[in-house]
């Protein structure tokens, strides 16, 4: 028996899957159906209206995102009264939204400014509706929320619980009064928000926004007393681009140093460096659990988003998370040591800036633990957005500078090292060195594909002398809790998990350009991975300034100095009683 179904739009025959959407299906035939409160990652809400349809037979127009498509039934998405109604509900947007476009952060991207332009709007023919003030929720060191800017669409809720696992928004009140806020309204850094951002990625407004530290760092670039240097993460190379016109997953690797170099910094960095200091030292952890016995599965500490979310949610598993440090904060405290012994710079006197993916990093770089250097480790994270905006507000033609190279030592890095960006990266590059290091033998080839692509879940083993370590990959923490389950169980067969909070990793980070949707996801972790192809090393306890490293300061792996600059740990945080 077919799933098939045989329908019209707009007069052109359709065949579409038992359970398609009329906006799915439209979509499918080059159709594209006004909307904001759809969302191709997220469950069908149709609260927005916008996307409402006329189906023959039927009296009223339907919202095509929550109607399923039936045999015969005929489709339009485009007269008079269709183009009529969407215009009025924008219209009454609109009449309860802010004025404030030239100076909002998002009014190059905003969705409802977008829809008002593609459907005629040309004046505001009601009075302003809107009989409150909010006031906004600047308590988080990553996001801020704007009630004033909310369009009630709920898909910053969504993402929330349905991708994250988390639910620390949701609305409150109703008719008029209604809002999205934390519980009891107590702001965000004072609930199991986990600062990754993804709530910003959806918004398709100004509502929600990153914390920016754009200023300050103009302020300390400006500082004749300070050195400011620079470090930039493997998924910012592969997103920057979209920022100034060039294609989703655009690989400006030296672009990017150029226009950094051009901005003031005194020295343009890779955070990558410390991407291969982190492999050394988690690959003889995870060896060190599986030859002494100790606490397995070893659960990779990258991603501070997910740090905070095994502290919220599962702290009695705390203890199989690695205790390194994300390679963000290993550079800090590399650079307020060891390089700034070099050239002879106070650490007070160094001020560490790093370009992120990722929003949760402003809250990892904030945190007490994180100043082993004697002064915080890193001063200032600028997600890809805000560096993009600095070198636009500096006047520098991006697309057209030519590539220059990062500084040395801490510029130097591996192929592993940039597969950092994308979900299972962390992994594969751990197993290309733990397999070297294990069997003292050469691996000849470097990839291992079960641990890439967008699955939710990722498995895979590999046999070290003898012994058969199996792998887990998760990417968005609602993959991570099924695996936490597992350890909560007692039922885990893993020795090795890797968890990145946002989906795709972090080239899917809640700081990186918009869109960021799965198609987008794709081509930049296909940048990455030919990034990995083109460098002439690929195994990151290869990477010559990584031995010197070792050899001038830090001694050996594991070991004294390490331990005190390299490694930490986390805490039980607990859930707001509900």
């Amino acid at each position: 028996m077919s799933n098939l179904i045989n329908f019209t739009i707009d007069g052109q025959k359709v065949q579409a899957e038992k359970d398609t959407t009329i906006f799915q299906a439209a979509k499918k035939i080059n159709i594209n159906i006004p909307h904001l409160c759809q969302h191709e990652a997220l469950s069908i809400y149709g609260a927005c209206r916008i996307c409402m349809v006329e189906i023959e037979g039927r009296p009223r127009l339907e919202p095509s995102c929550a109607v399923v498509v039936e045999e015969g039934m005929k489709v339009t998405t485009n007269n008079q009264r269709i183009r009529k109604a969407r215009k009025m509900i924008v219209e009454l947007l609109l009449a309860n939204h802010p004025e404030d476009c030239f100076t909002c952060d998002r009014s190059q991207i905003c969705e409802l400014r977008k829809l008002a332009y593609d459907l005629g709007i040309k004046e505001l023919r009601f009075e302003k509706a809107r009989k409150y003030d909010y006031k906004e929720d600047t308590s988080s060191p990553s996001v801020i929320r704007d009630p004033n800017k909310c369009i009630l669409c709920g898909r910053c809720i969504r993402v929330c619980k349905e991708i994250q696992s988390v639910g620390a928004i949701d609305f409150v009140n109703r008719g008029g009064r209604t809002q999205v806020l934390t519980f009891f309204n107590q702001g965000l850094d004072n609930i199991e928000c986990t600062n990754c951002g993804q709530c910003i990625l959806a918004c398709p407004t100004g509502a929600l926004r990153e914390k920016t530290v754009v200023d300050e760092v103009w302020e300390a670039i400006a500082d004749p007393k300070k050195v400011v240097i620079m470090q930039t993460a493997p998924a910012v190379r592969a997103a920057i681009g979209e920022e100034f016109g060039l294609p989703a997953g655009s690989l400006v690797t030296g672009k990017m140093a150029a226009a950094l170099r051009r901005l003031g910094f005194d020295k343009i960095f890779d955070t990558q460096f410390t991407a291969d200091l982190t492999i050394v030292e988690e690959a003889n952890e995870l060896l060190e659990r599986v030859t002494n016995k100790g606490t397995l599965p070893l659960i990779t500490s990258c991603s501070p988003g997910w740090i905070k979310y095994i502290e919220h949610f599962f702290p009695k598993c705390l203890g199989h998370v690695s205790s390194c440090k994300s390679p963000q904060q290993m550079f800090g405290a590399i650079a307020k040591t060891y390089y700034a012994e070099k050239i002879k710079v106070k650490p007070e006197d160094m001020y560490v800036v790093s370009i992120m993916p990722c929003t949760a990093k402003k809250f990892e770089a904030a945190r007490p633990e994180m100043n082993d250097s004697g002064v915080q480790d890193v001063d200032a994270v600028l997600t890809t957005r805000e560096a993009a905006r600095m070198i636009k507000e500096a006047g520098i033609d991006f697309v057209n500078l030519p590539d220059e190279d990062f500084d040395k030592p801490l510029g130097i890095s591996t192929g592993a090292a940039v597969i950092f960006g994308a979900t299972g990266g962390v992994m594969e590059a751990a197993l290309r060195t733990a397999y070297e290091v294990v069997t003292g033998k050469t691996l000849e080839k470097v990839e291992f594909e079960q641990v890439r692509g967008m699955e939710s879940i990722k498995k895979a083993s590999v046999v070290l002398n003898g012994l058969e370590v199996k792998v887990a990959v998760a990417h968005g923490l609602s993959n991570a809790k099924f695996l936490l389950e597992e350890i909560a169980q007692g039922k885990s067969p893993y020795h090795f998990i890797e968890v990145m909070a946002c989906p795709g990793g972090c080239l899917g980070g809640g700081g990186q350009p918009m869109p960021t949707n799965l198609e987008v996801r794709k081509a930049r972790a296909a940048s990455i991975y030919q990034e990995d192809e083109g460098k002439t090393i690929r195994k990151s306890h290869e990477n010559p300034a990584i031995k010197t490293l070792y050899e001038e300061f830090l001694k050996k792996p594991l070991g004294e100095k390490s331990h005190h600059l390299l490694h930490t740990h986390y805490k039980e945080r607990g859930i707001p009683k509900k």
